[in-house]
């Protein structure tokens, strides 16, 4: 059987050669699928690689069926892209941040138009986290069958290789600073977009959450008519295995710098609101199906991906102080919890 070609991928190696010279690309890990064929998982960063300075990562792509989540990643890497053949300004940003890029981590589930990856194993149930309440029965994640949604992986085994690669650039490039932004890019969760946070596993709140709060205060001044709502994950559901949840647990347990990892929840039915045919296909349930909403998608969010690399850039203006911590966090308690 031919190998499926993935316009995502052409265009995230089209990208690759555009900036050649000024991009750092490598593969993290090649995906097989049952019949042979083989998809890189590719790592892109450009910006200062000092460890001193602070880094924000963007992923997309984890769930197959969620093309959109890929789509905006890439976007806003190719914006970059082109920007630094004529932006000066964006070169001199550049000197003061890390910008790493995962846009497709699972090629094997996108070229199989699944959510899982080829092993059936939903990459966002996989992570060696435990819910500690009830979750809702098989979308909390589940240990049945690798053919029910949701499917967590055998109990005790390690995790999927591309949840292993994203854990080790998350460690290895933003783990290590001081201080660090991630956004995972997804879509399918009801007619509003969201941004969240952890906790998925637990209702309490993280141990940042006034840096949290003081993080969504300055988007909310700079970007006055966002239509984002901004709340932790439990608010929604409760689920097992997340892997940003287990990567923030990492950095806490490191006991030095802060990672603040965040998840863009499209709201995907809302397209299907806009264009009911949509319920009949099933990519259709995920993504914009019509061209010019999903240009719309793409404008849209990239003033968040690029909001995030200038917030890590002026993190120390922003930070909360000991004496604004308490403030935030109580603010933070009354809006969320």
């Amino acid at each position: 059987m031919p190998q499926a070609e993935l316009p995502e991928l052409v265009a995230v190696e089209r990208i690759i050669e555009w900036g050649a010279g000024r991009l750092d690309a490598r593969v993290a890990c090649d995906v097989q699928l049952p019949g042979g064929a083989t998809y890189p998982v590719h790592v892109i960063a450009l910006g200062n690689p000092d460890p001193a300075v602070p880094a924000v990562g963007y992923f997309g792509g984890i769930h197959g069926l969620e093309r959109i989540g890929a789509s905006v990643v890439i976007a806003y890497l190719q914006n970059l892209v082109m920007r630094l053949q004529w932006d000066s300004t964006l070169h001199r940003q550049l000197e003061s941040v890390r910008l790493v890029f995962m846009p497709i981590v699972n090629p094997g589930g996108m070229a199989l138009g699944t959510r899982a990856n080829p092993n059936g194993v939903d990459l966002m149930r996989n992570a060696p986290v435990d819910a500690k309440d009830p979750v809702p029965f098989l979308v909390g994640g589940q240990r049945i069958s690798a053919g029910l949604p949701w499917y967590r992986g055998p109990k005790g085994a390690a995790m999927e290789m591309e949840n292993r690669a994203v854990s080790e650039v998350v460690k290895a490039e933003l783990l290590s600073r001081e201080f660090s932004l991630s956004v995972d890019c997804h879509s399918g969760f009801g007619a509003r977009d969201r941004i969240w946070f952890p906790y998925a596993h637990k209702r309490a709140p993280i141990a940042h959450l006034a840096e949290m709060h003081a993080l969504t205060r300055i988007f909310a001044q700079s970007h006055s008519h966002h239509r984002y709502i901004i709340e932790p994950q439990s608010l929604q559901y409760l689920a097992h295995g997340d892997l940003w949840d287990h990567l923030y647990s990492e950095a806490c347990a490191r006991g030095r710098g802060l990672f603040l990892p965040l998840t863009l929840e499209m709201g995907s039915w809302l397209w299907v609101k806009k264009n009911p045919r949509q319920l009949f296909s099933r990519h259709g349930i995920f993504n914009p199906l019509i061209e010019h909403r999903q240009q719309r998608v793409l404008r849209q969010h990239l003033q968040l991906l690029d909001f995030l690399s200038r917030a890590a850039c002026g993190h120390a203006l922003w930070l909360p102080g000991a004496e604004a911590r308490a403030g935030h966090h109580a603010q933070a308690l009354q809006d969320w919890y």
